[in-house]
């Protein structure tokens, strides 16, 4: 586990693809239970640790997870990520290169709970929710590009979804299109940077995640700097 950032209040990690965030039927060890296990130890915490979980990632999408450590940054923080007081920049890479190099993409989404799939539509339809995010090209190889890309909704595999309409599914993500899986089933989304007020101490937090250790991660990243100022 690496840790990114902890205080009295929160502790932010960066989280490995195919971790889980919290549990699930499949039973796997959890990622909060495993930031569990480092408080109770590394604190001497004697009895149940208290830990929020104020937001997720999918299982196969690698990057920040930020957890509270007390019931009121819990209570803030999902104010915060509720209100948009978050800032979320994720990665993408993709094999086709998107329309234009730089834009929004706004369309409806609504959730199939038995397919675990998210479809989006350029007009609203009962149950849909209105969906809003940005990207950036980044960089590109022979054969991949590296997108930037600013949530500015919060919905179910929004990223994911959102890329894959307008023909820019994410490498090894075979749900939304992808032409094929990566080796280790992940896919190539990773959470790379978050921005907020904190919510004690209100002073700004600015964290970033490394990258996945791949060398096609490694030939997209080089230039990172180019997106200091993407919102």
């Amino acid at each position: 586990m690496h840790v990114l950032y902890e205080d009295n209040h929160l502790i932010i990690v960066s989280k490995s693809a195919g971790e889980i965030v919290q549990g699930d039927k499949t039973g796997d060890t959890p990622l909060s239970d495993i930031v569990k296990a480092y408080i109770k130890e590394h604190y001497a915490k004697p009895g149940q640790v208290f830990l929020g979980v104020t937001h997720r990632l999918d299982r196969p999408v690698s990057g920040v997870v930020v957890f509270a450590r007390t019931s009121k940054a819990l209570s803030r923080m999902n104010n915060l990520f509720r209100d948009g007081g978050v800032e979320k920049t994720y990665l993408a890479i993709v094999a086709d290169r998107p329309p234009k190099d730089e834009g929004e993409i706004t369309s409806w989404l609504t959730r199939n709970e038995r397919l675990n799939k998210s479809f989006s539509s350029p007009v609203e339809k009962p149950g849909a929710k209105l969906a809003r995010l940005r990207y950036r090209l980044v960089a590109s190889t022979g054969n991949y590009h590296l997108l930037a890309v600013r949530l500015l909704t919060g919905r179910h595999h929004q990223i994911r979804c959102q890329l894959a309409s307008i023909g820019c599914p994410i490498k090894g993500d075979l749900k939304y299109g992808a032409r094929r899986s990566n080796p280790d089933g992940s896919i190539s989304l990773h959470a790379w940077r978050v921005a907020f007020e904190h919510p004690v101490s209100h002073k700004p937090v600015v964290l970033t995640a490394p990258c996945p250790i791949d060398p096609l991660w490694g030939a997209l990243t080089k230039c990172l700097d180019e997106i200091a100022d993407f919102s």
